[in-house]
């Protein structure tokens, strides 16, 4: 009965100050809302009144540090105000012109001891603190303003503020709150930090790395990441910050939070073990000694885009590294989610899990053995494909990474036939490159292929040109038209059919093809003349004979008839023998036709046409159409 009465006694008590804060609240807000109807204005109006209102926070700051409850309630309203103005990035010049750093610095520390009341009351205890470092914070946002803020003595108490967590449970300080002041105290670091070398010095001398380490371990979960956050900052790009952070012995806690399931937690855990690592070996050790390994991996089947990207990342980091990490990456499984990645949407996802690929691919000579099952194993898992395909991409850099890992892919013997036979020479040969080291790299990959056009490679890619679908043996024959050895040629071309692949395509609907066929005839004729000159025939006395167009496929006093699908076409002997050599060596030479008027040309119309009509004149079509190999398979039909 008597503690149900002291309980109505107190709820007038609570009544009011739940009234008092409602009040509060409005008021804060109807500042807020006046100053933003005032930005809509017209830009002078608007800047004299942002400025007023900034002013008159400033001077409430600058009057109210104390701990009267009155003062304090004021200074976290004007906090407030100020963070709520910071928030548009256009307003922030105007907020430091009116001298709210060193306003908002001053109130990160607690008033003197001296002004505390007799009941040892402490109103609003963490509060206008984390109103200062949340409003510092979002100044900072911009460049220009973090050495004046550093300079105001920010860094110190923001430090300060990180250490409380000490204090909660000795004084029995309101948690809810502490957390609240540390999270909005790391945020502001990582600000002040951010692409700032100097000021991430800084914050290590001021001694602000072995409590954010600390606060890795910290039960609530946005402290967890706010220190993370800053940690991830302070490590880029400064090996002095890397190597404490790592002295502070934070990699077990880092570890345990790659494996949270919450998204914001291993997110910016793997981006601060991705910043200690980077151009750190030792650490890379380190990291790798610690466990980390099979957590990363894991990561690149997350839900989050974002820790996926970091992870893929990191694993290309760990792969160049150490050889034989490469080996243990792909034995735990990162193939085939790496694969995957490769096909998303996401832009940066399919960038670096094509760099992760292309480091497992690359061979080193300690460990080559190895490292080509890792090259086998991408291709065998679908890796050949989407990478590609990545090669159409108007992104360099997802471009160059692409081409990258396929240079690794084509150095294994296991991978030519699979390259060849999905198209990937045509890729190569066709694609827009718009980075010089992407044009080189795909040189060399077309060069690398090359090289093991024999052998057992060879046999293989002949059984396709022979058991394989029509698209697949077309393929192969136009890959071997650029690639193979002069001397396999006839073993290709005329004993395995390769030429009847090639004048096949010339009779395509599709533009594409026939382009791609003449080329590759062209290249395989320009190949034989000029490796094979005891081939040619005699040198011709008269380079070449022109007739008038009206002479072009017209039975006037034509001597020579081609028969093509049925269809005359008409030619002059002598034009014939003057203008080439092989024509020349076929009349007067061993072969049948020489002895007939009429040869029967058993090739498809369209490309027969274009040869009669640009014969001539067409350097191209010339060179192609008066070769040996070519007037052979003209008079085999005969």
């Amino acid at each position: 009965m008597e503690l149900k009465k002291h309980q109505d006694q107190r709820l007038p008590e609570r009544k009011g100050q739940k009234r008092k804060l409602e009040e509060e609240i409005e008021e804060e807000q109807r500042e807020i809302s006046a100053v933003e109807e005032a930005a809509a204005a017209p830009y002078g109006e608007a800047r004299k009144v942002i400025l007023n209102e900034v002013y008159a926070q400033v001077n409430i700051l600058n009057s109210t540090f104390s701990w009267d409850e009155a003062h304090r309630a004021t200074a976290k309203r004007a906090t407030h105000v100020l963070a709520e103005l910071a928030k548009n990035e256009e307003v922030v010049n105007l907020i430091v012109e009116g001298g709210a750093v060193p306003a908002l610095v001053k109130h990160l520390q607690v008033p003197p001891s001296s002004e505390i009341d007799h009941d040892n009351s402490k109103p609003f205890e963490h509060e206008v603190e984390k109103g200062s470092a949340f409003a510092l914070g979002l100044l900072a946002v911009k460049p220009e303003h973090q050495q004046l803020i550093v300079d105001a003595g920010a860094l110190s108490h923001l430090v300060s503020l990180l250490k409380r967590q000490r204090d909660v449970h000795k004084d029995g300080s309101d948690s809810r709150a502490v957390n609240s002041v540390i999270r909005r105290a790391a945020d502001a670091i990582t600000n002040l930090a951010h692409e700032n070398s100097s000021i991430k010095t800084r914050v290590r001398m001021e001694g602000g790395i072995p409590p954010l380490v600390e606060l890795l371990e910290f039960t609530d979960t946005k402290v967890q990441r706010a220190a993370a956050g800053a940690l991830r900052t302070l490590a880029f790009k400064n090996d002095e910050n890397k190597n404490q952070i790592v002295e502070c012995n934070a990699l077990p806690a880092l570890i345990l939070m790659l494996r949270s399931d919450a998204a914001a937690i291993h997110y910016e855990a793997v981006g601060v073990i991705g910043n200690l690592v980077h151009s750190s070996p030792s650490i890379k050790r380190e990291v790798l000694a610690a466990g980390a390994l099979q957590p990363v991996i894991g990561l690149l089947s997350s839900c989050c885009s974002e820790s996926q990207r970091e992870a893929a990342l990191l694993l290309g980091q760990f792969a160049a590294t150490d050889s034989d990490c490469k080996v243990h990456i792909v034995q735990r499984g990162a193939v085939q989610p790496l694969i995957e990645m490769l096909q998303s949407p996401d832009v940066q996802l399919r960038e670096m899990s094509a760099f992760a690929l292309g480091r497992l691919a690359q061979v080193k000579k300690i460990t080559q053995f190895q490292d080509t099952h890792n090259q086998a194993g991408i291709a065998h898992n679908g890796g050949l494909v989407p990478l590609l395909k990545l090669l159409d991409s108007k992104n360099g850099s997802l471009q160059h990474n692409a081409a990258f890992s396929l240079y690794g892919l084509a150095d294994n013997e296991d991978n030519v036939s699979d390259f060849i036979s999905v198209g990937g020479v045509q890729k190569l040969q066709d694609g827009e490159f718009s980075v010089q080291a992407t044009k080189d790299c795909v040189a060399k990959t077309l060069k690398r292929l090359e090289e093991k056009i024999h052998g057992r490679v060879l046999n293989h890619l002949l059984y396709l040109m022979r058991v394989a679908e029509k698209a697949v043996q077309r393929r192969v024959a136009l890959a071997l038209a650029h690639l193979c050895s002069p001397d396999d040629q006839r073993a290709i071309f005329i004993n395995n059919s390769g030429l009847d692949l090639l004048l096949g395509l010339l009779g395509s609907s599709s533009p594409k093809q026939q382009l791609d066929g003449a080329i590759a005839l062209y290249r395989l004729a320009n190949k034989a003349t000029i490796l094979s000159p005891v081939d040619a025939a005699p040198p011709s006395p008269t380079p070449q004979v022109y007739l008038g167009e009206q002479y072009v496929n017209n039975a006037t006093l034509s001597d020579v008839t081609f028969l093509v699908e049925g269809r005359r076409f008409y030619a002059h002997r002598i034009c014939l023998l003057a203008s080439s050599d092989a024509f020349r060596a076929m009349f007067d030479g061993g072969y049948r036709v020489r002895s007939c008027n009429c040869a029967d040309v058993m090739v498809y119309q369209p490309f027969f046409v274009s040869l009669l009509g640009k014969g001539a004149r067409d350097g191209c079509f010339q060179t192609l159409f008066c070769h040996p190999i070519f007037c052979c398979y003209l008079n085999s039909f005969n």
